[in-house]
């Protein structure tokens, strides 16, 4: 299980990188290379917003294995 948690936590990562590009720059990395609302940028972010999902489950583990 944990490759599930590292690539969770890389498109957290990413997705944490692409907002912060829109926000300080107002330039959206993913449209940029997949085009604006694309089926495939549309995959992209419904898998970081996924991935942040599943890592809320990190914060009940940790407290387990403390």
């Amino acid at each position: 299980m944990k490759w599930i948690d590292y690539t969770a936590l890389t498109l957290a990562i990413i997705g944490a990188i692409v907002w912060g590009l829109i926000g300080v720059f107002q330039f959206n990395l993913v449209s940029f290379f997949f085009g604006e609302n694309s089926w495939f940028s549309r995959l992209i972010y419904d898998l970081i917003g996924l991935s942040g999902l599943y890592l809320l489950t990190l914060f009940g583990r940790i407290g387990r294995d403390m």
